[in-house]
């Protein structure tokens, strides 16, 4: 997904920024896939490129087996029944002049789906699904607290009978107490309703909770992806190891040294070639890189990590097949 850059009197191309870049990963039923990484690395790009929100600027994605690419909205819209999105702030997704009653059937009405009585008794379905009191169908989005809107916008979501639910940073503006609660309520209705979700978050704490499998992100690409227990144990890129040794340790006992890596993220308009990693850090093997192909390659069953001479030991750079002295 790049976008252009303009300015000037006349908005005159001036640049491209690279905000996904050579992304691929899969998604499998009833699964989890963790994605995190720095803000602006593309973490919510990705996921609104799934949900054809943003048009790609090339690449495929492919759904229930359907290259949804390049469709219409018109063609798109069986299709989209079956993914949905939660987004990061409950109160900004949710139409503050609509009850929770319209809010929740507005999908159904959309789509044609029901009469206006069976839509009534979904909604009063969904709201127990998510935990809410069927007294808050009259209620607007302003009369509840961050967590029970964002369980509004689930049993929203949730409507038309999802396969796939992208779950960009769900609970990130909720205090930690709710936190838990909304992610228990997740994991209940993935087990219930058989759902897979692609988890974008920036709290490692809370991606390995809900997750099966981690993909790191940097720079508008995936750098490492594996099992999450494999990979917050024996994490293989330096990105991802500066990120686990950042997650605080609830004990004030103690005392923390985590590695601040030095320097600052490239910028993403027109990035330098080489590895945006080691350009960040200066690294000695940064010149090895440029023109190298850095897509992530399988370390060990289910591991996959890009061959970043900068990021990755010499041992396993030579398990993944590379040599930097050639």
């Amino acid at each position: 997904m790049h976008f252009p850059v303009r300015g000037g009197v006349f908005r005159r191309r001036l640049g491209v920024l690279k905000a996904l870049d050579g992304v691929s990963l899969s998604l499998a039923p009833g699964e989890t896939l963790g994605l995190v990484g720095e803000s602006g690395c593309g973490k919510s790009t990705l996921g609104r490129c799934i949900m054809r929100l943003l048009e790609p600027t090339s690449g495929t994605i492919h759904l229930l087996g359907h290259n949804i690419t390049h469709r219409s909205q018109w063609r798109l819209r069986k299709l989209r029944r079956q993914a949905q999105m939660v987004f990061q702030d409950p109160a900004g997704s949710l139409n503050p002049r609509m009850t929770v009653r319209h809010l929740i059937s507005e999908p159904l009405v959309i789509h044609g789906m029901g009469t206006r009585g069976s839509r009534k008794r979904r909604v009063e379905e969904l709201l127990d699904l998510v935990g809410l009191p069927s007294t808050a169908l009259e209620k607007f989005p302003h009369e509840f607290s961050g967590g029970q809107r964002q369980r509004i916008g689930i049993a929203r979501a949730l409507a038309m009978g999802p396969r796939l639910l992208v779950l960009d940073e769900p609970v990130s503006a909720l205090d930690v107490s709710v936190q838990s609660q909304v992610l228990n309520l997740l994991l209940t209705l993935q087990q219930e309703l058989n759902l897979s979700y692609l988890f974008i978050s920036h709290d490692l704490s809370v991606v390995r909770h809900i997750s099966d499998r981690v993909a790191v992100m940097y720079m508008g690409q995936i750098v490492e992806m594996a099992d999450a227990d494999r990979l917050y144990e024996r994490p293989a890129h330096a990105y991802t190891r500066a990120l686990l040794s950042a997650i605080p340790v609830p004990d004030p006992t103690k005392r923390q040294h985590t590695p601040i890596l030095p320097g600052d993220v490239p910028s993403p308009i027109s990035p330098p070639p080489g590895s945006a990693f080691g350009r960040r850090i200066n690294h000695p093997y940064l010149e090895a890189t440029i023109g190298m192909d850095l897509t992530p390659r399988e370390l060990e069953p289910g591991h996959w990590v890009a061959p970043d001479p900068c990021a990755v030991s010499l041992v396993d750079l030579q398990r993944l097949g590379v040599d930097i002295y050639q």
